[in-house]
């Protein structure tokens, strides 16, 4: 099992975060707000991932980044749960609560929410 977290699964490019904002489908699952969009039909594997804090509510960059932290590691560890696509896909995970909640929590609503993005994601690789 692979739980690196290289930079080229890090969603950074600026042209393709425009084009997950916009393009992209979402849904909510308290604390998070979940962006996706299917990138290619067929080709590149791709999986890229965005975490994101609001700063409008956790005003502090200490609570932001432990918060980031906390995403990052909760993802890290638990992103073969979207192991079998057969095609790109671009993640947002914004953090929309106020406060810190603790990792445990984290942990489960990133599963969940990953459970979901496998679900809602077409032409999936039967292992």
């Amino acid at each position: 099992m692979n739980y690196r977290l290289p930079k080229s699964e890090r969603l950074h490019s600026e042209k393709l975060i425009k084009e997950l904002f916009n393009e992209g489908s979402s849904f909510f699952l308290y604390p998070f707000k979940i962006q996706y969009l299917i990138q290619n039909p067929a080709g590149e594997e791709t999986l890229q991932v965005l975490f994101s804090v609001s700063k409008k509510k956790n005003k502090k960059a200490v609570v932001r980044n432990l918060i980031k932290r906390r995403m990052r590691e909760a993802y890290r560890l638990n992103k073969h749960l979207l192991s079998g696509l057969d095609q790109g896909v671009l993640i947002g995970l914004i953090y929309v609560a106020s406060g810190p909640l603790s990792y445990q929590e984290i942990e489960a609503k990133i599963k969940q929410s990953l459970s979901k993005i496998q679900e809602l994601i077409p032409g999936k690789i039967e292992e």
